[in-house]
């Protein structure tokens, strides 16, 4: 099963008792599960039920929709005008005007258009009546917008699958370079020494067995062990039916954790240019999977 994105749009709609719904749902990335669904007035109480129809289908996610209501037949409602919320729109809008000296040319019109100021709503509508519909135009509306987050989701998966073995070629080929890292640096020691004339002192014995404890601190033998064990998991994650957007969001800073480590040991050249490169690809790949239910 391919990865899911967060972002998607789904439409639906159903028609019964006379009545015919329409929802339309759309969601971005958002670390966790936020539900902004508007409903016309008389069915608010409604709320709660599309609230655990989207819950059962999304874990995480910015989920926005609307749903409208209108007679099956095509007859229009009672058109509805709120005067308290046009009037907080005016206050704010000539606040805003005055502060930044800016013209605050309102007119009836301009007025109407903002958003909740006029709504049509069937007369004798209740929220059971309509409750039933609803269901199965959210359902609906649902089912598309999964689909959609579901295609999009394959995408990223096949992307992340070619950087992550992108990042499992650099990492071999710093391994193929990490021996000589040590020894290199243990050579460096001893030809420091020999610079300040110390020869003598060069090739006493525990002198000797100290360069070698200091040396080997820039082993980085362990996080390329690590480095690979996370690139596994990765890898291995793309594969799951759950989501894991939150675990491939950890596996990211891991990475990046163990590859400053060696990038801060390995004082190499070649070493030193191909940690810059894994830490370019790995922020793209952090950036996709905020996108990653």
């Amino acid at each position: 099963m391919a990865l899911k994105s967060m972002t998607g749009f789904g439409e639906g709609q159903a028609s019964a008792s006379g009545i015919r719904v329409t929802v339309e749902v759309s969601s971005v990335n958002r670390k966790q599960l936020d539900i902004n669904v508007n409903l016309p007035r008389n069915l608010v109480t409604l709320d709660a039920q599309v609230q655990k129809l989207v819950r059962a289908e999304f874990s995480r996610g910015r989920v926005s929709g609307i749903v409208r209501v209108e007679a099956a037949d095509g007859s229009t409602g009672a058109v509805k005008i709120d005067a308290k919320l046009a009037s907080q729109y005016v206050e704010g809008i000539r606040k805003t005007a005055s502060k930044l000296k800016l013209s605050d040319d309102l007119g009836a019109e301009t007025i109407a258009r903002l958003p909740g100021v006029v709504s049509v709503e069937q007369e004798n509508l209740d929220a059971d009546h309509a409750s039933a519909v609803l269901d199965l135009a959210m359902a609906q509306a649902l089912k598309g917008l999964a689909k959609m987050r579901a295609t999009e989701g394959k995408a990223l998966e096949k992307d992340l699958r070619d950087r992550l073995a992108m990042l499992e070629e650099m990492k071999k080929a710093i391994g193929k370079l990490s021996p000589t890292v040590v020894a290199a640096y243990r050579e460096k020691l001893f030809q420091r020494l020999e610079e300040a004339g110390l020869e003598e002192i060069a090739s006493d014995e525990r002198i000797v067995k100290e360069i070698a404890l200091f040396a080997d601190r820039c082993d980085i033998s362990e996080e390329l062990t690590r480095l690979k064990s996370h690139l596994a998991q990765a890898r291995k994650l793309l594969r799951s039916t759950e989501p894991v957007g939150r675990t491939l969001d950890f596996l990211c800073q891991e990475l990046f954790r163990e590859i400053n480590t060696v990038g801060s040991k390995a004082n190499e050249v070649e070493i030193t240019r191909l940690v810059v490169n894994f830490k370019t690809e790995l922020e793209r790949i952090r950036e996709q999977v905020q996108n990653i239910e």
